[in-house]
């Protein structure tokens, strides 16, 4: 019997029981609905999280700090230490695009009458364009500015006016602007705040070359500076506070601080954890990923099983009709035999009557859940969301997330139950002996 002839009769048996086989469909329908949906649900909470995650910062990057001690990677001594040589060791791990060290300095900027305290960054400002920062104004540095700032989205507007006896603050236009900067904490202060002991530090007469654009991350919040230009800085303020300036060793310049970009995300979880097995202290919102999409995989498990429960539910119900339609055509398997169908063909045939309920069933659960879907990123959109909110989701811009890979993976399934399902009535029925069988009305 070729395969051709094989389906045929079994979509004539099936149409030929109607009411039995819609009944065993209707049961697959549901359970595959329920597997479909619980898991877009939970596909749907990852990209929530994902989007609060990415809302938090840049996933791309990895703070690195310098808390280390003991022997590894950075120094043949010493362990989580950032140098140069550890740094130039970090671009070479598969996926990393920049490993840069930063130079951090608290200083007053200010203009006019107006002030604010801010992380002042000292980076290289080659490594500023890969990072893929945007401007709202002007440019990035460049690698001959001097006393040049960029700003961060948020720093304008943090200017206040200290002198003010009610709180009198102001976004400063920055490039427009004549701006000082000095390490003085109480440069620009009422007189009556300055210790009589108050170092002099020096004040440094700036520019801004731009405003980066709104980033969510540490970017938002502080001012880039040449790198070599805040390494004098902070050696000039050494002097006037008469403390020690680090000494260079043998790996070269170490730093308190540094970045790290992964242009290809599915290496940055790789890259955190190599830098945290190497002994550096790190930060990156990945961190903050890992342990909601662990959370999500839980949650995904618990609806997944749920909707489980239903579709095994289904493979009864497939079971049951297979089990009955073999009693009910006991003679016709009889008159298969005696005509000399192959024993195979006939356990064939009710498994592919089992598989179509199956396969049938899968499509059809699938559409009314991708309908279902839609209505629960639409319609019912509110209202689940705010039920969501309670797992710590919920908030992103979808509730439900239906993959093109679960749409097959769930077709395959259903199928999958239904052959499983026949399988022990089709045994059955290639074991049934002819004659008991001719004598069955």
């Amino acid at each position: 019997m070729n395969v051709r002839d094989l389906i045929g009769l079994c979509v004539k048996n099936l149409l030929r029981r109607r009411t039995r086989s819609v009944l065993a469909i209707v049961g697959v329908v549901v359970g595959t609905c329920a597997v479909v949906l619980m898991l877009s649900v939970g596909f749907g909470l990852t990209a929530s999280y994902q989007a609060q995650i990415e809302s938090y910062g840049n996933l791309h990057m990895i703070n690195m700090y310098n808390y280390g001690g003991g022997g590894g990677m950075g120094s043949e001594n010493q362990k989580g230490v950032i140098s140069d040589k550890s740094l130039a060791e970090i671009e070479k791990i598969e996926g990393v695009t920049v490993a840069a060290p930063i130079e951090s300095m608290s200083m007053t900027i200010g203009a006019d009458k107006y002030i604010t305290s801010v992380e002042v960054k000292g980076i290289d400002p080659t490594v500023l364009e890969k990072f893929k920062y945007n401007l709202q104004d002007g440019r990035m540095l460049a690698s001959n500015d001097k006393d040049v700032l960029l700003f961060g989205a948020w720093v304008p507007e943090w200017f206040y006016n200290p002198q003010s006896k009610n709180w009198d603050s102001k976004k400063v236009n920055v490039m427009r602007e004549d701006l000082v900067m000095t390490a003085d904490w109480y440069y620009g202060r009422k007189d009556n705040e300055r210790p009589k002991d108050a170092a002099e530090y020096p004040l440094y007469e700036i520019k801004a070359c731009g405003v980066l654009e709104e980033t969510n991350d540490d970017s938002d919040y502080c001012v880039y500076m040449n790198i070599n230009r805040v390494e004098a800085i902070k050696k000039e303020t050494a002097k006037v506070e008469k403390t020690r300036v680090e000494p260079q060793k043998k790996d070269g310049k170490t730093y308190e601080e540094a970045l790290v970009y992964v242009e290809d995300l599915k290496y940055v979880e790789e890259v955190n954890k190599k830098l945290k097995d190497d002994g550096y202290q790190t930060n990156s919102p990945i961190d903050w990923l890992q342990a909601m999409k662990e959370t999500s995989a839980m949650i995904q498990k618990i609806l997944g099983g749920i909707g489980g429960i239903s579709l095994i539910v289904a493979a009864l119900s497939i079971t049951n009709t297979m089990v009955m339609s073999v009693y009910e055509r006991t003679r016709e398997i009889g008159v298969m035999k005696v005509i000399g169908a192959n024993l195979k063909d006939i356990r064939r045939l009710f498994l592919v009557e089992a598989g179509l309920i199956g396969f049938v069933g899968g499509v059809i659960g699938v559409v009314v859940s991708l309908l279902l879907s839609l209505l629960m990123n639409t319609v019912l959109f509110d209202i689940l969301q705010s039920a969501l909110g309670s797992l710590g989701g919920g908030y992103g811009t979808t509730i439900s997330v239906v993959p093109l890979w679960l749409v097959f993976a769930a077709i395959a399934f259903a199928t999958l139950i239904g052959v499983v399902a026949g399988y022990s009535p089709a045994n059955r029925a290639m074991k049934l002996s002819a004659l008991e069988s001719l004598k069955n009305e």
